[in-house]
């Protein structure tokens, strides 16, 4: 299978842009690791990735949307977006992830991948803004990985996304893309209407046939001001996805990301680990996209460097979610949640001002915890990389961090 994969990679991706994706994203990205573990060998903190919504407007309105997309654009101008990019390059970070909103509807994005061509950027978009112009634009870049999103079939996309005809437009955008030889990836959001329809080997097929080189299997988090808590999987539905990912790894010629499991099947938290942190379209610096409260932002007068390892915020969250359980504090425990942006007094991040009590309304549900049963990866390949590169960096045990006094002072 990885024969046949790296066949894929040389014979369907222009290969200057295969070079960006092993230089700027592979190796770089395996220094910022080694970075990483060294800062926390110091007892400093600088998340080796980083994802930033550079706008809120969507021209979608899915089920269970937590970004303020119908709200008055907001979006971080270039110059403000490149300072950030340059001080975590400062840190060893060369690897964003660009979200929104529609990232698409940034006047400016393209600008941002042109002045920064030592960078990798993976852009979470729903394609409808890709068509052959921006496609060969982004060729042109080479450093720029389109991740579009699916979320069912036609009847489906159109009742989780809230457009008509969206899948079609989609798929138009995954066409231009891969008929412009980009890297390009296929996301889901995977709930109980699509799970059937997406999480199934012919999908997986259709997705190779069509020239995709990798896919990223989310799980739907009923979060928002309409949050649709009945399209929530059950713990054995998500043992399934991680099942079916796993079986997958070894037998089909296509990438396959999730960012849930280490290597031998435990559940993980990538913001409580510290792999990454959330920049919001107005700046403020969040835990995780899904988290929206904070104390610091980009733009205060401060360096970055120093915004990271200082924050007591951050730091309290991530302690406070590796001492509760290895999956998502947020769906399990969102009590706690809201006694710790109570105890920092940690703003609202959102326009519409409501993130508190959504947050109190929550009922708890599970995440991608599992304590019955875990699925080790089969793969030697995934296994390797992630031993080395994605796991937990100790947040689930190590004693430098007080992971329950933490846990223990907001129960009190």
């Amino acid at each position: 299978m990885i024969f046949r994969y790296a066949k894929r990679l040389l014979s369907e991706t222009d290969k200057r842009l295969l070079w960006k994706l092993a230089w700027n994203f592979a190796f770089k990205g395996a220094r910022a690791i080694h970075q990483h573990k060294r800062r926390l060998a110091r007892g400093e903190f600088f998340p080796p990735f980083l994802y930033i919504s550079i706008i809120n407007s969507c021209n979608l309105r899915c089920q269970g949307c937590w970004v303020d997309v119908a709200a008055k654009q907001e979006k971080i101008e270039v110059d403000a977006l490149s300072d950030v990019i340059r001080q975590a390059n400062g840190q060893g970070n060369y690897f964003f992830g660009i979200v929104g909103g529609e990232p698409f509807m940034h006047a400016d994005i393209l600008e941002i991948f042109r002045r920064h061509p030592d960078c990798y950027f993976q852009v979470f978009t729903n394609g409808h803004f890709i068509d052959d112009a921006v496609a060969q634009e982004l060729r042109k870049c080479g450093n720029v990985t389109p991740l579009v999103s699916v979320e069912g079939t036609e009847i489906v996309s159109d009742e989780r996304r809230g457009g008509k005809q969206v899948l079609s437009q989609t798929m138009q955008g995954i066409e231009a893309c891969v008929r412009n030889r980009l890297v390009t990836g296929v996301c889901t959001s995977v709930c109980k209407t699509n799970l059937d329809d997406l999480v199934d080997e012919a999908w997986v097929d259709r997705l190779i046939d069509l020239g995709v080189l990798y896919m990223w299997y989310h799980t739907y988090r009923p979060m928002g001001p309409e949050a649709v808590p009945e399209l929530a999987l059950s713990p054995e539905e998500q043992l399934r996805i991680r099942r079916f990912v796993v079986e997958m790894r070894v037998k089909k010629p296509i990438g396959i990301i999730d960012a849930y499991y280490d290597a031998d099947g435990q559940a993980l938290c990538p913001a409580a680990t510290g792999f990454t942190h959330h920049i919001s379209p107005w700046g403020d610096i969040e835990p995780c996209p899904i988290v929206q409260f904070a104390k610091e932002s980009i733009y205060d007068d401060r360096p970055l460097a120093e915004t990271f390892n200082q924050s007591q915020f951050l730091r309290d969250f991530r302690n406070l979610a590796a001492a509760n359980t290895r999956g998502c504090i947020v769906l399990e425990r969102p009590d706690l949640l809201h006694e710790l942006t109570v105890l920092h007094e940690a703003s609202d991040t959102t326009a519409r001002k409501t993130a508190t009590s959504e947050l109190q309304a929550m009922v708890p549900r599970p995440s991608q915890y599992n304590v019955h049963e875990q699925v080790p990866e089969k793969s030697w390949v995934y296994r390797f990389a992630k031993r080395h590169y994605f796991n937990d960096f100790g947040a689930y045990h190590s004693p430098r961090n007080p992971l329950k006094q933490t846990a223990d002072s907001l129960l009190e």
